[in-house]
């Protein structure tokens, strides 16, 4: 499936749409260059879960955890972490099997660590403001969500 968004808003919004339909489990890994909406497109599902705590980047704490919604959000940010055995001591398969929805950016790090049913969602950038989003899903749990999504 393939989305415009023409703007923050529109990439919020659509991220708000997922937030509404996802499930405890569901793994959304958002890959892209920085600056070009990864952590807009987690706002709008922290809205979507009905998160009303302020979002932000979890570039230097690599994992933020949110509550307050219909689920938790787990909110990770791999790019700064050196080595894959930090992906271990973080207790990572601890969060994609907990309670509730896992975002994580920069998953092209460590894809040997992502697992197997999950949302792939890749955003490019083709203007200032304007994005491409390219959404795959990978197992039958994430399939059904992204087949909602792409109705909603």
């Amino acid at each position: 499936m393939e989305c415009r968004s023409n703007g923050p808003t529109e990439t919020e919004r659509l991220g708000e749409q997922l937030g509404g339909i996802v499930e405890v489990g569901s793994i959304i890994c958002l890959a892209g260059p920085l600056g070009v909406g990864k952590t807009t497109l987690t706002k709008g599902l922290a809205a979507g879960l009905g998160i009303c705590d302020p979002l932000t980047s979890p570039t230097y704490t690599i994992i933020r955890e949110y509550t307050g919604g219909r689920l938790p959000l787990y909110h990770m940010d791999l790019y700064r972490l050196a080595t894959a055995s930090e992906c271990d001591e973080l207790g990572l398969d601890d969060y994609f099997y907990g309670d509730g929805v896992c975002v994580i950016e920069w998953p092209e790090k460590y894809a040997q660590w992502m697992p197997d049913d999950r949302i792939d969602v890749r955003i490019k950038r083709a203007s200032d403001d304007r994005r491409i989003i390219a959404i795959r899903s990978i197992g039958e749990r994430s399939a059904a969500i992204v087949e909602r999504w792409g109705r909603a």
